[in-house]
C-alpha cells in the first residue's frame, strides 16, 4: 500500500472514532478491519510512512478508541475485542524503532492506556497458582499484543521507561505472565479442560509461552537490566510469591504428560521458554535479596510467622525447598546431549543463584532474631536453624550425596546467624552437637567452595570459649590440617588458608588440650608445621602475621597452664609441645613477627610477650637471644589489598625494614609516640631484661649478650628516668629499671 493508502486509514479511524457516539451495529467491526489494513500494511518497514502517520492525528485517535472499547460494557465489550487487538498490533507497528512515534504516542496517553488495559485483566488473577488461569484465545491475543506494544514502545527509550515504572507496570506485567503461564503448568494441561471445546490448545499453548516471553523482555527491558547500570528498582516484596511459585515446576514428582504434548517436537518451545524463564526468575531473586531490605527482611519473618506474609506462599520455605529437591524435568531426556548438558548447566546455575538468596537473607544483622527462634524444643533455633543443621548432617557424605550446594548454603547461612555468642554455643552444644558433622566435612577431596563454607562457619564458632573443647574433641584442628588447606596447592585461596588458620589461633587461646592438637604431630606434619611452612613460603601480610598468632597462643597456652592442675599424660604432652616450640624455627618465626610489624604495635607485642615467655625454658635463653640478633631473612611483603598477580618481580626484593628484630626493639623504646602503646614498651624492657639474668642465656654466649646490653643500655636508662617531657610513664620506668638492676 502507499503512504497516501495508509494516512487515508488512520483518517477513517479518525472518521469512526467521530461516529461512535451515534453506536452503529457494525461500528467496532469497521474500526477492526480498517485497523488490520493499516497494522499489516505497517509490518513492512517504511521509516517515511511510520513518520508520516506519526504526524497526524493517528496516535490521539488510536488512544481515544482504545479507551472507548475498553469501556464498552457485556455483550457489546466482546464485539470490541478483536478491535483492541487490531489497534494494539498499529500502536506497536508504527512505534517499532521509532523514537519521535514513540514519544508522541506516550504523549497521546496511549501506553498508560495499555497498562490499564493490563491491569483489568490483573484484576482476574489468582497469583501463585500452579494451573494456568482459563482465558480465551481471543484475550490471549490480546494481552500478548499489548505486552508486545509496551516491548516496542519502551526499547532504547527512557521517557516510556520512565513512565511505565512510575505506572508499576512491571509488577502488573508478571502477575499477569505468571498466572497465564505459570512455569510447567502445559504439564497438567488435559484436552477435557481446555477453555471452549472449539480452541485449539496447541494455538492457545503456544499464545501462552509467547505472551510469558514477551513479558520477561518487557521487564527487562523496565529495569534497565543491562551490564553498564544499575537495574531500577521496579519490585518489591510483593513480587516474591509470583516469583518463587514459578520454581515449583521443577520440583518432583512431575505429572504424566497428555497426548498433546507427548512427542518432544510438540513441547519443545514450552519446554525452552520454561528454562528461560527459569533463568530470569533465579537471577530476580537473588538480585532483589541483595538490593532490597525489605525483601530479606519479609522473608525471614515469613520463615518463622509464616501466617499473613506473601499471601499464604510461604516463600523462604518453599526456596529452601526447591534448593534442596529441585531436579532436572525427565522430559529434558528427550534432548540432544548439547542441549541437555546446556540446560543442566544453567539450572545449576540457577541455584546458586537462589543459594546466594538464602545465604543474603540470613545475612542481614535485622534477621538474626528473627531467624533464631528457641520456641520450640523439637527445633533447636527454629525452623531454618534446624533446616540448615538437618542438610549438614544428612549431607555430609559428599562423595555419596553429591550436595556441595546445601553445604554451602546451610554453612555459609548458619554463620551469618551465628555470630553472637548464644547461638554460637548452641550449634556446639548438645542437643545440635554439630562439631563432628562439621568435621567430617574436612577431607581433602571436599571442594573448595565447601571448605570455604565449613571454616568460615568454625571461625564464628571458635571465637565462643565455650565451644573450643567441644570443637577440640571433635577433632577440628586436626581435620584441617588432614583437609590439606595449608598445603602449597591451596595457596591459590589465601581467604580460605586464613580463616583456616582463624579457627586454631582461637581453639588454642586458653585451651591446652587443642594446643596440644595444634603442636604435637600425630604421625608426620603436625598442624603448627603446616602453617609454619605457608608461613614461610607466602608473600601475604595477612597469612604471616594470622600464622605467627597461633603459634603465639599456642605458647600463652603451655606456658600460662600450671603443670599442678594436669594428669601425669598431660604433663608429659605439655612438655613435649614446650619442646617442640623451644627450637629455632618457632622462636625464629616470633621475632619475624616482630621484625615487620612496626605499622602494627600489637603484633610486636604479642612477639614480645611469647619471646619472654619462651626465654624461661631452660633451652630457650639462648634461642631468643639468637632470634634477635641474627639478621631477619629477605622477605617479599604484599599488603592484603594488592591481588596476588601485584607482586612483580622488582617487588620480591626485601622489605624496607629492620635488619634484625633487635633493631624493630630499639625503635620500639625510642617511639614515645601514642603510636606504640606504653605496654608494649614495657614488656620490651621486660624482655630484655630477662635475658640478662644469670643462667638465662648460655654462658659460651656471654659476648652477644653483653653486645646487646651495651647497644640498649642508654636507651633503657632514658626510660628509667621518672622526669622529663613528656611526663615517662610509670609501667615504663618500673619495667626499665627492673632491666637495669638485673644487668648491674
Amino acid at each position: 500500500m502507499s503512504g497516501s493508502g495508509a494516512l487515508e486509514l488512520a483518517s477513517k479511524l479518525g472518521d469512526l472514532l467521530a461516529q461512535l457516539p451515534l453506536n452503529q451495529s457494525n461500528q467496532w467491526s469497521d474500526i477492526e478491519l480498517t485497523a488490520q489494513t493499516l497494522a499489516n500494511d505497517l509490518r513492512s518497514k517504511n521509516v517515511e510512512q511510520q513518520t508520516a502517520l506519526g504526524q497526524t492525528l493517528l496516535p490521539q485517535t488510536l488512544t481515544s478508541l482504545l479507551k472507548s472499547a475498553i469501556s464498552v460494557k457485556q455483550d457489546a465489550g466482546a464485539a470490541a475485542k478483536p478491535a483492541i487487538y487490531e489497534l494494539l498490533r498499529v500502536a506497536a507497528n508504527i512505534c517499532m524503532d521509532h523514537d519521535d512515534n514513540r514519544g508522541v504516542l506516550l504523549e497521546a496517553g496511549f501506553p498508560q492506556s495499555v497498562v490499564g488495559l493490563l491491569e483489568s485483566y490483573a484484576e482476574t488473577a489468582q497469583p501463585a497458582q500452579k494451573e494456568a488461569l482459563p482465558i480465551s484465545i481471543p484475550d490471549l491475543k490480546i494481552v500478548k499484543t499489548a505486552i508486545g506494544f509496551l516491548l516496542n514502545a519502551s526499547v532504547g527509550y527512557d521517557a516510556v521507561v520512565d513512565r511505565l515504572v512510575a505506572l508499576e507496570a512491571a509488577m502488573t506485567i508478571l502477575k499477569l505472565s505468571t498466572a497465564i503461564y505459570p512455569l510447567g503448568s502445559w504439564q497438567y494441561f488435559q484436552p477435557a479442560s481446555a477453555p471452549g471445546d472449539s480452541e485449539d490448545p496447541t494455538e492457545a499453548w503456544t499464545l501462552r509461552s509467547t505472551l510469558a516471553s514477551w513479558s520477561w523482555r518487557a521487564i527487562e527491558e523496565i529495569r534497565g537490566d543491562e551490564d553498564n547500570q544499575q537495574p531500577r528498582l521496579v519490585f518489591g516484596p510483593d513480587a516474591l510469591p509470583l516469583l518463587i511459585s514459578q520454581l515449583r515446576a521443577f520440583i518432583p514428582p512431575y505429572p504424566e504428560l497428555a497426548s498433546t504434548f507427548s512427542s518432544s517436537s510438540s513441547r519443545r518451545t514450552l519446554v525452552q521458554t520454561d528454562y528461560d524463564i527459569y533463568e530470569q526468575v533465579c537471577g530476580l531473586i537473588e538480585s532483589l535479596c541483595l538490593d532490597v531490605e525489605d525483601v530479606r527482611l519479609l522473608l525471614a519473618r515469613g520463615m518463622t510467622f509464616p501466617d499473613g506474609e506473601h499471601g499464604g506462599v510461604a516463600c523462604l520455605s518453599e526456596l529452601l525447598t526447591f534448593v534442596e529437591k529441585g531436579d532436572y524435568p525427565p522430559y529434558w531426556a528427550s534432548d540432544s546431549p548439547g542441549e541437555r548438558a546446556s540446560r543442566e548447566k544453567g539450572f545449576d546455575l540457577g541455584k546458586g543463584a537462589l543459594v546466594k538468596a538464602i545465604v543474603e537473607v540470613a545475612g542481614e544483622e535485622k534477621n538474626t532474631d528473627t531467624l533464631w527462634d528457641d520456641s520450640e524444643a523439637e527445633r533447636p533455633g527454629g525452623v531454618f536453624v534446624s533446616r540448615m543443621v538437618e542438610w549438614i548432617r544428612t549431607y555430609k557424605s559428599l562423595k555419596e550425596s553429591s550436595r556441595d550446594d546445601l553445604i554451602i548454603c546451610a554453612t555459609l547461612s548458619l554463620g551469618n546467624i551465628c555470630r553472637r555468642d548464644a547461638h554460637s554455643t548452641a550449634i556446639v552444644k548438645p542437643p545440635i552437637s554439630l562439631g563432628p558433622d562439621l568435621a567430617a566435612l574436612l577431607e581433602p577431596s571436599t571442594d573448595i567452595k565447601v571448605k570455604h563454607g565449613v571454616i568460615g562457619l568454625l571461625k564464628h564458632l571458635a571465637q565462643s570459649q565455650g565451644n573450643r573443647a567441644a570443637l577440640g574433641q571433635a577433632g577440628i584442628i586436626q581435620r584441617l590440617a588432614a583437609s590439606q588447606i595449608w598445603s602449597e596447592k591451596a595457596d591459590m585461596v589465601e581467604i580460605i588458608q586464613v580463616a583456616a588458620i582463624g579457627v586454631a589461633k582461637h581453639m588454642c587461646n586458653g585451651d591446652i588440650d587443642n594446643t596440644f592438637s595444634l603442636v604435637l604431630p600425630p604421625v608426620e606434619d603436625s598442624p603448627l608445621s603446616q602453617i609454619l611452612e605457608l608461613v614461610r613460603r607466602s608473600d601475604s601480610i595477612a597469612v604471616k602475621s594470622e600464622g605467627t598468632r597461633v603459634l603465639v597462643n599456642a605458647v600463652k597456652s603451655l606456658w600460662s597452664t600450671d603443670p599442678k592442675t594436669l594428669d601425669e599424660d598431660r604433663v608429659k604432652k605439655r612438655e613435649a609441645a614446650m619442646k617442640v616450640i623451644v627450637t629455632e624455627p618457632c622462636v625464629s618465626a616470633l621475632a619475624r613477627l616482630i621484625g615487620r610489624s612496626k605499622r602494627y604495635p600489637t603484633l610486636i607485642n604479642e612477639g614480645v610477650v611469647a619471646l619472654s615467655l619462651v626465654s624461661t625454658h631452660p633451652n630457650g635463653g639462648t634461642l631468643v637471644l639468637d632470634s634477635l640478633l641474627n639478621p631477619l631473612p629477605a622477605e617479599a611483603i604484599r599488603t592484603t589489598s594488592q591481588p596476588l598477580s601485584a607482586v612483580s618481580a622488582t617487588e620480591g626484593s626485601p622489605v624496607v625494614g629492620p635488619r634484625r628484630a633487635l633493631d624493630m626493639l630499639t625503635y620500639v623504646l625510642r617511639e614515645s609516640t601514642p603510636n606504640v602503646p606504653a605496654e608494649v614498651r614495657a614488656n620490651v624492657c621486660a624482655l630484655l631484661g630477662h635475658l640478662g639474668r644469670k643462667g638465662v642465656v648460655a654462658e659460651n654466649r656471654a659476648t652477644d649478650l653483653q653486645r646487646m646490653k651495651e647497644g640498649m643500655r642508654e636507651l633503657v636508662e632514658g626510660l628509667a628516668r621518672e622526669s622529663g617531657e613528656p611526663p615517662a610513664n610509670p609501667k615504663v620506668v618500673a619495667a626499665a629499671k627492673r632491666a637495669l638492676e638485673v644487668w648491674a
